[in-house]
């Protein structure tokens, strides 16, 4: 029989400091669910209220750095998050919150998804807001998961995807998941970096559709495969394919880009 102690302890728990989508495609919706769907406990802390519907981003608030503190706060004092996955951050005051809740837990892996543009192309980045980034989250980052132009704007130097992988490594992520959605090629090639080289290379068939809060679903289903301790190759396999699936399941539920279905495999 469980004890009270032990049961506490059976479900991951997983942390996602992400902004609030109203639509629930993106954002801290489509993470708790995604976070679910792979059998974790999600806990949130909201970083940003925004305007938006399916077809762009119309206004972004960002929460006060001293409230984001707070909401991390409470929660580690009575959880043991077992990872953080990191999404919309609206200002340099939240990346340096965030970063102030990071190295209260410094042992816990973090993902992080750099949302930089809304699927409408609205962009949401700043150079300063990147120059914080790069500060003061890429050398906390496990796992970033960032698309091609967001690799671009992040990275220091290159011309190709390789580059600019290599260039967020040196900026002190230990792994870069760089996902070929935005590429102009047959398929979708997704890679997987780390130690200086790219260490492995996925190739996925290419949905017709576009689709809110793919990113989103990915870096939070590889944050609850971290957090039930598959390592990080497996756990991005794992994630991809979920995702994959929760996109090729997905609904046009609004006038604008389609909605993943993350709990695909319930359908009967």
């Amino acid at each position: 029989m469980l004890t009270e102690e032990t049961n506490r302890l059976v479900v991951p728990v997983v942390m996602t400091l992400a902004g609030h989508d109203p639509v629930g495609g993106a954002g801290v919706q489509a993470d708790m669910e995604a976070i679910i769907s792979q059998g974790c406990h999600p806990v949130s802390v909201i970083t940003c209220l925004t305007v938006q519907d399916t077809r762009n981003v119309q206004r972004i608030d960002p929460v006060a750095d001293y409230l984001i503190e707070q909401q991390a706060e409470a929660i580690l004092a009575d959880m043991p998050v077992a990872a953080f996955k990191i999404g919309l951050l609206g200002s340099v005051a939240v990346v340096e919150a965030v970063h102030r809740i990071l190295l209260q837990a410094p042992d816990v892996p973090v993902i992080l998804d750099p949302v930089l543009a809304a699927g409408g192309g609205q962009s949401l980045s700043s150079d300063l807001l990147l120059e914080a980034i790069r500060e003061y989250l890429l050398p906390l980052t496990t796992l970033l998961t960032p698309n091609v132009p967001e690799a671009a704007s992040l990275a220091l130097a290159g011309e190709t995807q390789d580059d600019y992988a290599f260039s967020l490594l040196d900026q002190g992520c230990e792994y870069v998941l760089l996902t070929g959605t935005h590429a102009a090629t047959e398929r979708v090639e997704n890679a997987l970096y780390a130690d200086g080289k790219r260490q492995r290379t996925w190739l996925w068939e290419r949905l017709p559709q576009t689709y809110h809060g793919s990113g989103c679903t990915l870096a939070s289903a590889c944050a609850a495969n971290l957090a039930k301790g598959m390592d990080v190759s497996k756990a991005v396999a794992a994630a991809q394919a979920y995702t994959w699936g929760s996109l090729q399941a997905g609904r046009r539920l609004g006038r604008g880009q389609w909605i993943p279905d993350r709990f695909y495999w319930r359908q009967g």
